[in-house]
C-alpha cells in the first residue's frame, strides 16, 4: 500500500492559470502544471529560495521539492519550445491560512495586509 500524499502549503493560487501561445489552435495539446509545482517554480526561481527552504515552507522534504521542481521545469520547457497551452490546476495543496507569525516568502496576501495595518 503506497504512502498517503502529504498536502503542500502554497501562499495563494496563481492569478493567471492559463497561458496560450499567439499561434495556437483550439485543438492544441494542453500541458497541465499542478498548483504545487507552480509554487516550487515561484519560490525557487522568483523568490530565490533554495530547495531546502522551499521544502520547509511547503512542509515537504527537499527531495519532494526537487521532484516537483524538475517536473514543473520540464512542463514549462515543453510548453515554450513546442508552443503548447499551459494550464495550472489541481495537485495536493493547502492554501496558507495566514496564522503563522512570519510568512517566509512574503508573497501571502494575508500577511502583506496584516503588515500594512
Amino acid at each position: 500500500m503506497p504512502r498517503p500524499r502529504k498536502c503542500r502549503k502554497v501562499c495563494c493560487l496563481p492569478h493567471n492559470t492559463e497561458f496560450t501561445p499567439a499561434k495556437c489552435s483550439d485543438k492544441a495539446k494542453v500541458i497541465v502544471m499542478t498548483v504545487d509545482e507552480y509554487e516550487t517554480i515561484r519560490l525557487i526561481d522568483k523568490e530565490g529560495f533554495s530547495q531546502e527552504e522551499c521544502g520547509v515552507y511547503m512542509n515537504v522534504a527537499r527531495t519532494t521539492v526537487q521532484q516537483m521542481y524538475n517536473s514543473a521545469r520540464k512542463k514549462l520547457a515543453c510548453a515554450i519550445v513546442d508552443g503548447l497551452r499551459l494550464t495550472i490546476e489541481g495537485g495536493d495543496y493547502v492554501i496558507c491560512d495566514g496564522k503563522e507569525k512570519i510568512c517566509k516568502c512574503g508573497g501571502c496576501r494575508k500577511h502583506r495586509l496584516a503588515n500594512q495595518k
